[in-house]
């Protein structure tokens, strides 16, 4: 992925406007919010990979240059903390914006998750007519994301 840090926060914001360029890799252990997801997604002309656990998507990432993720937390295998922890150890996935997608929606698990580092937060069940807005609306307000190339 290429280091987009020269831009200004203007120019990545003309950039995000258009969902064509999202190259978002989904990390869920169920069938139907993956389902869910890719369809509302690639509805609005994003690319999609999906992946049922922390360690398929780190695998995931080896061929597939997303440039956003959404992340179950709760998952077999490998947990999505499991996953973003092991994406903080390298550089190239460490820049990637991830956010957080869970039914976990507890007190205290959105400044848990945003403390931890993750980009945003969505909890589930979320609605497919509003997820590209709930997913932009993040990207907006996140001013840490100097390299995304969305």
């Amino acid at each position: 992925m290429k280091n987009q840090g020269h831009h200004s926060r203007q120019e990545r914001h003309v950039v995000r406007q258009n969902v064509k360029n999202w190259h978002i890799l989904i990390v869920d252990d169920k069938f139907d919010n993956l389902d869910l997801a890719k369809t509302a997604l690639e509805f609005h002309g994003a690319t999609v990979r999906t992946a049922t656990n922390g360690l398929e998507g780190l695998e995931a990432l080896k061929t597939f240059e997303a440039n956003l993720i959404l992340l179950d937390l709760a998952m077999p295998v490998m947990t999505g903390w499991e996953m973003f922890e092991a994406m903080q150890e390298k550089p190239e996935l460490a820049a990637i914006p991830v956010i957080a997608l869970t039914a976990h929606a507890m007190a205290g698990d959105k400044e848990r998750v945003l403390e931890a580092g993750f980009t945003g937060y969505i909890s589930k069940p979320f609605s497919v007519s509003t997820l590209a807005d709930e997913i932009q609306a993040i990207l907006d307000n996140d001013d840490t994301q100097e390299s995304a190339e969305i």
